[in-house]
């Protein structure tokens, strides 16, 4: 069974780069405090690196 992460936006991409707000769009984050429940794939894991700051994670 693959593991899931809960990947929830935390700070907003206003004053972002364009690639990290392109990469907060891919993993499919809109507003502030949204949630999304992604497999725990390489891509995704290094989507997540790119905008940890702005981002937490907790396993499901």
């Amino acid at each position: 069974m693959s593991k899931k992460l809960e990947i929830t936006l935390k700070r907003s991409v206003i004053g972002r780069t364009e690639g990290q707000k392109q990469t907060v769009q891919a993993l499919g984050l809109k507003k502030i405090q949204s949630t999304v429940v992604r497999e725990d794939t390489p891509s995704v894991r290094g989507m997540i690196n790119k905008v940890s700051h702005l981002v937490t994670v907790k396993e499901v």
